[in-house]
């Protein structure tokens, strides 16, 4: 009777325990704050990458010559913040927009530097060449008739820039207006620029070209 009892008060302490137990673990997963969900940043795609890193290029270029346009950065911002936000077609829109402007800014500058040379030169002293097949700016500028001196091929080159896209590569029939009369200053530049150019290749115009052209 006595074992009876005490298996009796066993069952119902250990019933007991068990419930609490239950409930202290249900309270605790009530309590316990729910996993936050990982929040990823969408994935900028490959042709919006590609249209920002060239308008991104375009913009460097512009600023580099001082003439970049008021609101280019402004879209080229925009562009990659809607690429960071998933909106691809959007992103590309305005990075062309940014390419664009930034583009015409560079030729801009270009444009204003071949006027601003026009008006300095004297007529008289400007004379046209006919290329001729095997002809290069090199061998134009030794002539006798010319300036006598290779080294002095960059005049040619920067005199004509609207009409020679590399340096390296000129074509038969094309018509340069030469000026036989430069200044001191301008033929120093040229000669330096010719001895310290550097690497070339056909087609490609060289960034020491660029620069002097900028000058």
């Amino acid at each position: 009777m006595k074992m009876s009892s005490t298996l009796k008060y066993l069952a119902v302490a250990t019933i007991s325990l068990g419930v609490a137990a239950g409930c202290a673990t249900q309270q605790q997963a009530e309590q316990a704050p729910p996993p936050k969900a990982e929040q990823t940043k969408p994935a900028v795609s490959s042709a919006a990458a590609d249209a920002i890193a060239a308008a991104k290029k375009s913009v460097a270029e512009a600023k580099r010559l001082g003439n970049l346009w008021r609101d280019t950065e402004k879209y080229l911002k925009k562009a990659e913040k809607a690429a960071a936000a998933g909106k691809e077609d959007e992103a590309i829109k305005l990075a062309n927009k940014a390419k664009t402007q930034a583009d015409l800014a560079v030729k801009q500058y270009y444009y204003e530097k071949s006027i601003d040379r026009t008006l300095k030169v004297d007529v008289s002293s400007v004379i046209s060449y006919t290329v001729e097949r095997g002809d290069s700016l090199w061998g134009i500028a030794g002539k006798g008739d010319i300036y006598g001196d290779p080294y002095q091929w960059p005049l040619i080159y920067k005199a004509n820039a609207d009409k020679i896209e590399d340096a390296d590569l000129i074509f038969p029939g094309q018509q340069f207006d030469i000026d036989t009369a430069p200044g001191a200053d301008e033929v120093a530049a040229a000669v330096r620029h010719a001895k310290t150019r550097g690497a070339w290749s056909l087609g490609v115009v060289e960034e020491s070209d660029r620069a002097y052209l900028g000058r």
